[in-house]
């Protein structure tokens, strides 16, 4: 964890998001205050807001902010955060923010995203053939326009070698304690989430019912690298025999070992996990029913109907009709595509 203060630093633009940028900020600051009935915060943190130039930026929301630094002075840096908003979009900011990252990010320790703070990061090629994540609804664009990187549009925040991605807006403040529990450890992040009352680890995925955010993303589970590949292979063999070979346990001791990390059986875990994913495949492109219950390892669509309804309250069809995919298009490209083209 090491004595030195930390420069964090947050990138700002007019047209971020203000919650991408004040969010993470805040976790930070409190984590340098020891007593919270004090304004003053040790030297734990230094935090700098880095703007493009030298003039105020204006968010989303109209919320003004005078940055303190900018790019062509920024000072050395611990830690880098590009958050998102509609401004990065802008072909100018976008490739502003993407030269300065491919410049200087080499030397920072940790560099993180927040929502599609990721589309200012993701032209560096840093990130190719690494997990990612951004909101939900710039997945499957980000992953058409960038297709060496691996994206999970689900997770709340991933973490692969130095460089974190989060979801939408308040998923920032979730990647920013998980960086405060990384230096100071785990009693002064939950001491953070207490005071801004917020979980220290989320209980959801970026959909309301999705998986535990642990069962995703944590580097550190000792089934990781099994769920991720659970995942991908939803229509194959996931008995608890078959589990417990791939990390070479036995079934009684998988079973144990399996509820005691991730909370729950992994019978439970897979079917949650294949509901997750059919859920995502019923708001996307027109597949039919049958394909998507076969896709995720259903036996039959009866069977998927059955389960899906007792999980969501909801029938596959109904909820395709109540969430269609939603995109806007013009000239046969949707305008997220366009923004950054």
């Amino acid at each position: 964890m090491g004595n030195a203060v930390k420069h964090v630093g947050i990138i700002a633009f007019d047209g971020v998001n203000a919650l991408d940028l004040i969010g993470p900020l805040e976790v930070f600051a409190n984590a340098g205050r020891p007593d919270f009935t004090r304004r003053e915060s040790r030297g734990v943190y230094a935090l700098h807001l880095i703007g493009l130039g030298g003039q105020p930026v204006f968010t989303e929301s109209g919320v003004r902010f005078v940055p303190g630094k900018q790019l062509a002075n920024a000072p050395p840096l611990d830690t880098v955060i590009v958050p998102g908003g509609s401004g990065l979009r802008e072909p100018s900011t976008n490739s502003a923010v993407s030269a300065w990252l491919r410049l200087r990010a080499p030397a920072i320790r940790r560099v993180a995203t927040v929502c599609t703070g990721i589309y200012g990061l993701a032209p560096t090629g840093f990130l190719d053939g690494r997990r990612v994540t951004t909101h939900w609804r710039f997945a499957q664009d980000l992953a058409r326009r960038f297709p060496k990187l691996i994206v999970d549009g689900n997770a709340i925040f991933l973490k692969d070698g130095r460089y974190y991605s989060s979801a939408g807006i308040t998923a920032g403040i979730d990647l920013a304690l998980a960086l405060v529990e990384e230096d100071l450890g785990p009693h002064a992040a939950l001491t953070v989430a207490r005071e801004m009352i917020v979980y220290l680890k989320r209980p959801g995925g970026q959909e309301q019912y999705s998986e535990p955010l642990r069962h995703q993303v944590h580097g550190a589970d000792a089934f990781a690298e099994l769920v991720a590949w659970i995942r991908g292979h939803l229509s194959s063999d996931t008995s608890v025999p078959a589990l417990a070979a791939r990390v070479r346990l036995s079934p009684r001791q998988f079973a144990r070992r399996f509820a005691a990390a991730l909370g729950c059986t992994p019978a439970a875990y897979v079917e949650n996990l294949r509901l997750n994913v059919a859920r995502e495949h019923l708001g996307g492109a027109n597949r039919s029913i049958e394909r998507i219950a076969a896709s995720v390892g259903f036996t039959s669509a009866d069977v998927f109907a059955r389960r899906f309804k007792l999980r969501f309250g909801i029938s596959p069809r109904s909820y395709r009709e109540r969430f269609p995919a939603r995109r806007e298009v013009r000239g046969g490209q949707s305008r997220v595509a366009e923004v950054f083209s």
